[in-house]
């Protein structure tokens, strides 16, 4: 399934943010926490390599919690602040984060007298919660949020205290996705839209994924009886198990695609994590080739 999504806003997008990365003393990156790697966009790292940055992994209510850890210490262990978030409840924290993060700029300011506001961009793959994030910071719905990717077009700034301002960005993509798997996790998640993406490929891959990562989890809800079908064969015994099903007993094949997409972007089948953060021996990664692995079935050794 070849991907490749790079609309003309983003573009643009990228242009902007360079400019105002000029205006900004702290970078919050906020990744998925379903897929920490495949949500990151190595571009930004390199456009924001001389800024202070925190990443925060968002939609962590979705995601697995112990891969979410092993994760928050793995960015931790190259160097980079990170913390992970529960919209709802965790905004205490985050501000408490990205004050630590601009507190040299803040001391600076202060030896002349100054009492600086602190301007931080938020930025990120499309619908990586951004918008949600700053909503929660702020205590009232400010961004627009949505369900789906492309809903910020432009920047903009949102006063969040008296001191603190935040930049909405619209989500930032690479040009080019050469690592398929990413690119398919990516659309999992709604980062690239379903329009421009074949739906029964991109649901049969996210259901194999989803018999290898969470097979009980998976064959219970799906109701399917060998959970070892894969292709074809597997989705039509989705259908079967779940009643999708039109004149004459025909799969319905539209339905159990959006069906199976919508379930786990809804988090109906429990928190799952795609990714596995590189094992410990493999020294310390570098964010030019940082790989996350796919999350081995269950009844491996653990090893990715």
């Amino acid at each position: 399934m070849e991907i490749n999504w790079y609309p003309g806003h983003m573009a643009k997008a990228k242009r902007e943010l360079q400019e105002q990365l000029k205006k900004v003393d702290v970078v919050v990156e906020v990744l998925d926490a379903r897929i920490p790697h495949s949500s990151r966009n190595p571009d930004l790292g390199r456009m924001c390599a001389h800024k202070k940055r925190l990443m925060v992994l968002g939609k962590s209510d979705l995601a697995d919690p112990e891969m979410t850890r092993a994760w928050v210490e793995h960015y931790r262990g190259m160097g980079i602040p990170c913390i992970h978030a529960e919209m709802n409840r965790d905004a205490k924290r985050i501000l408490t984060a990205i004050e630590r993060e601009a507190k040299e700029c803040v001391d600076r300011a202060m030896e002349r007298g100054i009492r600086k506001t602190v301007r931080v961009m938020v930025a990120g793959v499309p619908n990586a919660g951004k918008s949600t994030l700053i909503n929660r910071l702020n205590g009232q719905s400010v961004a627009k949020v949505g369900d789906r990717p492309g809903v910020t077009r432009s920047t903009r700034w949102v006063k969040v205290g008296p001191y603190l301002e935040m930049m909405d960005t619209p989500g930032l993509l690479w040009p080019r996705l050469d690592d398929p798997d990413a690119a398919r996790r990516l659309c999992y998640t709604s980062a690239i839209k379903d329009d421009v993406v074949d739906t029964y490929a991109l649901a049969t891959h996210l259901m194999e994924d989803l018999l290898a990562a969470v097979p009980k989890a998976a064959a219970e809800r799906f109701h399917l009886k060998d959970p070892s079908l894969r292709g074809q064969e597997m989705m039509d015994a989705v259908c079967v198990g779940r009643g999708f099903l039109m004149k004459g007993g025909v799969p319905d094949l539209e339905r159990c695609c959006r069906v199976i997409l919508d379930e786990y972007r809804g988090g109906k089948l429990g928190r799952i994590t795609l990714e596995a953060p590189p094992r410990a021996d493999t020294g310390k990664a570098d964010e030019s080739n940082e790989e996350g692995s796919p999350i081995p079935s269950e009844g491996t050794d653990g090893n990715v």
